[in-house]
């Protein structure tokens, strides 16, 4: 079970459905202000989700704001190097709202209050292979998170929809060995905005470790400069402290935690958003 992505009003694309049990405004069209609201009200309503959760440029929060919803997270100069962006959300059942595991708030704490990250015991050097994937490889990038995820937010066990996520501008790296994909992870690109979201990182159990998600994120980085992109976000699993480390040992800021967020491994989970001006 997968959520639908879908055209709302004027061009606002939004995915919803009860895998997520959630509204995600993923990007406002800015005529459908300020209707855009009371049209998300209405969904949630009828469908009867727990939350409603929006991306939203800086001129549009007031919008949202004023309707109930709470900053869980904003990221500066997000936009073209200049518009900060909201991430919005609306708890629409109070018991979403609730947190339910304080010890991962707690450890979170811990790690950013540290001057440093640690970087656990010395790995011998490795020299992996990193390439960009293209069509011919979508079966594969599959079979890897068919392994890593038994639930995912987005459909990244769909053969098709790797292919149409590949010809809107999501760019897919992997690290292989011996001719089978190890790890994984992707840049899904906005070329208008000059930003770029690192995210669906996975790493076969046996190679877990390794820091290969660190080899990954460092290539993405630099082919994302290549490009001209100017700012690098992720909205990472409170419940991998792992992965929240990689962002902040390669100098990403935490802005925020959007609490009960994400179908992911089977529960719906809080996610941390981290962010890097390059």
């Amino acid at each position: 079970m997968t959520d639908k992505i879908e055209v709302i009003g004027t061009g606002t694309i939004v995915q919803h459905g009860d895998h997520n049990h959630r509204i995600y405004l993923m990007k406002l069209h800015p005529e459908d202000c300020p209707g855009i609201v009371e049209i998300l009200n209405t969904m949630a309503a009828y469908h009867g989700y727990s939350k409603i959760f929006c991306k939203v440029p800086s001129w549009a929060a007031p919008l949202f704001l004023a309707d109930g919803y709470a900053v869980e997270g904003q990221i500066p100069a997000f936009y073209n190097k200049q518009l900060t962006v909201f991430f919005l959300s609306k708890f629409v059942h109070a018991e979403r709202a609730k947190i339910s595991d304080s010890a991962k708030f707690n450890r979170l704490s811990e790690l950013l209050s540290t001057n440093h990250v640690e970087e656990g015991k010395p790995q011998k050097k490795l020299k992996p292979r990193i390439r960009q994937f293209e069509s011919n490889d979508a079966e594969a990038i599959v079979s890897i998170y068919q392994v890593v995820f038994k639930s995912y937010p987005f459909p990244i066990h769909d053969v098709n929809y790797i292919l149409q996520s590949m010809s809107e501008n999501v760019q897919y790296y992997g690290i292989e060995k011996k001719g089978e994909i190890v790890a994984i992870a992707s840049a899904e690109v906005d070329p208008d905005g000059l930003n770029a979201e690192m995210t669906d990182f996975a790493t076969r159990p046996e190679f877990r470790g390794k820091s290969m998600a660190t080899y990954l994120l460092k290539k993405m980085e630099k082919q994302m400069k290549k490009q001209g992109i100017k700012c690098l976000y992720t909205i990472a699993r409170l419940n991998s402290m792992a992965m929240n480390k990689t962002f902040l040992k390669l100098d990403y800021i935490y802005s925020g935690t959007l609490v009960n967020n994400t179908n992911i491994s089977g529960d719906i989970e809080s996610m941390n958003i981290y962010y890097k001006h390059i």
